[in-house]
């Protein structure tokens, strides 16, 4: 009887799994196993929002191997220790996994191979099962990745895929190799009031409906801000409960302009993983340095406080990061004009900024975020980018109903008057049913433009 051990990390799923797919082909019995690691909680990335949707995958992704005839195994300890365990216990001959691209990923395997290997335990890793294209697959001439996006994009587009993945049909897990019970959402204290179901149905019944219903219009509404038109599969994606792969390849044969918007989206993604891949260091060094001398907790504590809790002033911003806090999610054109905010308009460094996005997104991963501030803080290619606020706004929130959503104050303000209360005169102010609040605003954008000098 041969088994193999599948380790799950960032791919919690079972439709489109390569490293299960494998498993299952090669061995008689697979042991699913996924190890809770305190280095997580060491490097506070176990943060309430994460550990609730975490926990709804792993319960559905036990249940979906259960109806397969398995069971999901839960261990806690350091990865490698509990992996060689629990591989030696069962006789396993190899071991299954995604790869990953960050520098505790690169670790992880590092120490893999070592402890499996002094055990004569061969460790595979398989690609693009994270990313719809590994990355390292497509570079150009004399560099290890791209550092601009439209190029990758590219040569991306023309990258054959591989085949989707069934799920199995059985999965056999050996009845001696026993682990803990997964944890409940119920353990996380402190979640986002409305933060959705994890899980890989659940993330696949979104897709399903949201691409019937609205992808074909993706490209003219993706940046709607009241509209809420986006796909919101972030948190999927960034748990693995969706295939990248799948996704790209269900929104082609959609086809149109929608479809080619959204799956430029998931470019975006994989670049970054390329990046990442070659970069790592830029989970917390500047991509390009290019001397910033940016402001820290301790100088900007007042404008950093006001803005963690939507008070600067600028509506679309404060919108956002109140969104933020209810949600655990913003979208996306709300996270642009906030994050340029905190580091072009307040100069506070960007890594304070990527860290309370991590508090709070559920879709928050190292990869994606601290990227995606640099961008906005200016240090990949472009350090002039500067998104003003108000403009913002009104471009992607004309009738300011996404601001009156989220900044009850403003909900008398008319139209796109919302975006500029400072200007209300003090007869309207007077008619306001919250006057007190929107006198703040406009003080705390005073305050803002007097103390940057950039009135």
């Amino acid at each position: 009887m041969t088994v193999a051990v599948v380790l799950f990390t960032s791919d919690l799923r079972l439709h489109d799994h390569p490293p299960l797919r494998a498993a299952v082909n090669s061995a008689d019995e697979v042991v699913p196993l996924f190890v809770r690691d305190p280095a997580v909680h060491a490097a506070g990335f176990d943060v309430p929002n994460r550990v609730a949707f975490l926990a709804d995958r792993l319960a559905d992704l036990d249940s979906s191997l259960h109806r397969r005839g398995g069971r999901l195994v839960v261990r806690t300890g350091p990865v490698a220790r509990e992996v060689r365990a629990v591989a030696t216990e069962c006789g396993a001959t190899g071991v299954h996994m995604a790869a990953g691209v960050t520098g505790y990923a690169h670790r992880r395997e590092e120490r893999l191979r070592a402890e499996l290997g002094a055990v004569g335990i061969a460790l595979r890793v398989h690609d693009s099962v994270v990313t719809a294209v590994a990355p390292g697959r497509v570079t150009p001439l004399g560099s290890d990745h791209f550092a601009v996006f439209t190029p990758y994009m590219r040569r991306w587009s023309k990258e054959p895929l591989r085949d989707v993945l069934p799920a199995p049909r059985a999965v056999r897990v050996p009845d001696a190799v026993r682990g803990e019970e997964p944890p409940s959402r119920a353990e996380a204290a402190d979640v986002s009031p409305d933060l959705p179901a994890g899980g890989e149905s659940a993330g696949r019944d979104r897709f399903a409906r949201w691409a019937e219903t609205c992808l074909s219009r993706y490209e003219e509404r993706h940046d709607d801000l009241a509209g809420d038109a986006t796909s919101r599969l972030s948190p999927y994606l960034r748990f693995g409960a969706l295939s990248p792969v799948d996704v790209v390849r269900r929104a082609r044969a959609k086809g149109g302009a929608g479809a080619d918007a959204f799956v430029r989206q998931l470019c975006w993604r994989d670049f970054h993983h390329q990046v990442f891949a070659a970069r790592p260091e830029a989970s917390v060094q500047d991509y390009r340095t290019r001397g910033d001398r940016w402001r820290g907790e301790e100088e900007a504590a007042e404008d950093i406080a006001a803005w963690r809790e939507g008070r600067t002033g600028y509506p679309v911003v404060d919108a956002g990061m109140r969104q933020l806090r209810h949600e655990g999610w913003m979208h996306n054109r709300a996270r642009l004009p906030a994050a340029s905010f905190l580091t072009k308009t307040l100069y506070v460094d960007w890594r304070i900024g990527a860290r309370h996005f991590l508090r709070y997104l559920v879709d928050g991963d190292l990869v994606n975020n601290q990227l995606n501030w640099q961008w906005a803080a200016g240090t990949d290619t472009r350090p002039r980018r500067v998104l003003n606020p108000v403009l913002q706004g009104k471009r992607y929130d004309p009738d300011g109903t996404y601001v009156r959503r989220w900044v009850p104050e403003l909900a008398d303000v008319c139209g796109a008057a919302v975006y500029e209360p400072w200007r209300l005169s003090a007869d309207e102010r007077a008619g306001l049913r919250c006057p007190a609040p929107l006198l703040d605003l406009g003080e705390g954008l005073a305050r803002f433009r007097q103390a940057r000098g950039r009135g």
